[in-house]
């Protein structure tokens, strides 16, 4: 008999691509116990753990950049506020007044008016300021009222129409006063002017603008302003986090204010949430190179070209956090150039099997590094399980890029990291680099891991139901695996001195753990029962048990065939269940067959196309499942035509 043909077809791959492993044609989600016949032992239940991430909502607006603007009176607030709203005029600015929220004077409080403090904090109605704050912060358009100053009451029929914004000033004498309004600062300014200046200055606004004689003003100023000034104003200078002298005079604080304002306003939110987590600077270019590998029907020499471009930027960018030390050298021409010299304690770790499309950027980058890999099993244990690690023996002592293109739940990232925590590497040493982030990805990484670094090139809108990055680039491995370079599925036989490696194999694949007599008759088959390894990391295997029939002819059972996750969809199961095939027909073993769970389509339309057939079915063959029954699958070798390729 010849092995099946190895055209690509979507029936090929169903035992490498579906979300379970099959051993004896049963599911790893769901926990199984056989019959006393069978030589498995009781399974242990294995619960699934799910990271608790904080929720990110993809639909919800941009959080905007909230500057606080305070001073005392006629300090040139509204001054610094124009100035910022003229340089940022391609974003949305808007400027809310706290003399918009004073109350409304009584009719016996207009009767004495002149004793009225206005530069008291009781003057606002703070209560409805914080509303209108936290509306425009959340994307809600709000009414501000309208006060006249010189009927000391609101407008009562009209307000001023105020739509969300990238940017909310918020300008007043006492904003810095509740640490409510203060809480919802992004940045807050204080504006420092001279007193005498301050005077000038109110005599002119309240007589000109607001009708007012200047023996009130003066008597107003000298009764409740200064004193409102020294005991209110004044003491929240200390929560600013700039001061700006002179004013609306001091160009360059301005300047420098309005390009901080900018950087932030560039920034994603998580990265205002975590400063540990970098994107790097979107261009035209990167975003048209993501807009090319996100395409389903790109073609597979594109995808591994333009995201090996993406990943070199990703990857010099990394490379940019490490620390330099400054080093002075002699050109050619005899004069001294003082630069940096490179970090020289350094080591790359790539989580299999995507994170070693990032090696080959990185050794572009670094000359002679050193490369680690750790390989996670994301299936059964929820990423949780640790299967494989090959690092440096003196890894405490580098700075680590840990590599991963694709960061979504995070679960696998964790577990990566805690092992480098554990080698001894200093939480401060990682930086984390991907192509593309998941918000829950970020969360749950930097909550647990804050000195850690990341490094992403986008960061994604959200995670689907089934922890799939959305809108994402896919499966990044599949889509690359088959491209570019040939994977090389190596197959060798189960000895006593690697018998390790099938009980490992079967714990990180299996939800049950196997009795001696299942590894006994697993050797007892010789080379039908084989181990998969890519590279030197065994990946997947297929154990069998020889039976002998009346009349001395033999049958195989195949009782486990199981490929880990990275590695499925690259034909592994096939190669393995080939190997198998072959051997019966160079044997002349005339039959071959296992049990499959009844609901268990995938795994019988995989035997199918090898040419099983049902043959039987059993009444509750399993325990503590539902259904009980199981078919069995059946090759009968000497009724197949050989098939041709």
């Amino acid at each position: 008999m010849s092995p099946v043909p190895e055209e690509t077809t979507a029936i090929d791959y169903v035992m490498e691509a579906a979300s379970g492993a099959h051993f004896s044609g049963l599911r790893v989600d769901g926990l199984l116990n056989t019959a006393s016949s069978s030589p498995r032992a009781s399974p242990t239940p294995t619960p699934t753990h799910f990271s608790t991430t904080t929720p990110f909502d993809s639909t919800a607006p941009k959080q905007p950049f909230v500057i606080g603007v305070s001073g005392g009176t006629a300090s040139g607030k509204t001054t610094v506020c124009d100035m910022i709203i003229q340089q940022l005029h391609d974003h949305r600015v808007v400027l809310v007044n706290q003399d918009s929220f004073y109350r409304g004077l009584t009719p016996e409080e207009m009767k004495r008016v002149h004793e009225y403090n206005f530069d008291h904090p009781d003057a606002f109605d703070t209560e409805q300021l914080l509303e209108c704050v936290e509306k425009l912060k959340s994307g809600l358009s709000v009414q501000v009222p309208i006060y006249d100053f010189k009927t000391h009451q609101r407008c009562s029929d009209s307000f001023r129409q105020v739509n969300a914004s990238d940017v909310i000033i918020l300008e007043g004498i006492l904003v810095f006063h509740d640490a409510r309004v203060r809480n919802l600062m992004s940045m807050k300014i204080f504006v420092d002017t001279d007193a005498d200046v301050r005077l000038a200055r109110r005599i002119r606004r309240d007589t000109v603008e607001r009708g007012r004689d200047i023996n009130s003003v003066l008597e107003q100023y000298a009764k409740f302003v200064k004193p409102a000034f020294d005991d209110f104003v004044l003491p929240s200078k200390k929560y600013a986090d700039v001061i700006i002298p002179r004013g609306g005079d001091n160009h360059v604080a301005i300047d420098l204010i309005v390009q901080h304002i900018r950087t932030k306003l560039g920034q994603h939110d998580l990265c205002k949430i975590y400063p540990n987590v970098y994107v790097i600077q979107s261009t035209f270019q990167i975003r048209g190179m993501h807009t090319l590998i996100r395409d389903k029907d790109i073609s597979k020499h594109d995808f591994v070209f333009y995201s090996d471009r993406l990943i070199r930027l990703v990857v010099e960018h990394g490379l940019g956090h490490l620390p330099f030390t400054e080093k002075q050298i002699v050109t050619p021409t005899g004069s001294v150039y003082t630069g940096v010299d490179f970090c020289k304690k350094l080591c790359g770790v790539s989580i299999i099997r995507s994170g070693e499309s990032m090696e080959n950027a990185l050794r572009a980058c670094c000359k002679g590094i050193k490369i680690g890999k750790i390989l996670i099993h994301r299936d059964g244990d929820n990423g949780k399980q640790l299967i494989y690690e090959k690092l440096p023996k003196d890894i405490s002592e580098r700075h680590v890029l840990l590599l991963d293109p694709v960061l979504a739940t995070g679960n696998s990232a964790n577990q990566a990291i805690e092992l480098l925590i554990q080698k001894g590497v200093p939480e401060s040493h990682i930086i984390f680099l991907n192509l593309i982030s998941a918000p829950e990805g970020i969360h749950c990484v930097c909550k647990r891991f804050p000195s850690l670094k990341i490094v992403t090139s986008e960061i994604d809108q959200t995670l689907n139901e089934e922890f799939r990055v959305i809108p994402g680039l896919g499966e990044f491995g599949d889509r690359r695996m088959g491209t570019g370079r040939e994977v090389v599925i190596s197959l060798d036989g189960v000895r006593d001195k690697n018998m390790m490696q099938l009980k490992k194999i079967n714990t990180a694949i299996f939800p049950v753990r196997y009795n001696d007599k299942y590894y006994t008759d697993a050797i007892a088959s010789g080379d039908f029962t084989r181990l998969a390894y890519y590279s030197d990391i065994c990946v997947g295997s297929i154990a069998c048990r020889l039976e002998k029939k009346e009349g001395g002819t033999v049958r195989v059972y195949i009782m486990t065939l199981g490929v880990l996750a990275p590695y499925r969809g690259l034909g592994t199961g096939k190669k393995l269940l080939n190997h198998v095939l072959d051997l019966c027909t160079k044997q002349n073993v005339s039959e071959i067959y296992l049990h499959v769970h009844t609901i268990n389509e995938d795994a019988i339309n995989f035997y199918k196309k090898f040419g099983f057939e049902v043959t039987d079915k059993i009444q509750n063959y399993y325990t503590n499942i539902t259904p009980p029954d199981c078919f069995v699958l059946t090759k009968y070798i000497t009724q197949t035509k050989k098939q041709t390729a």
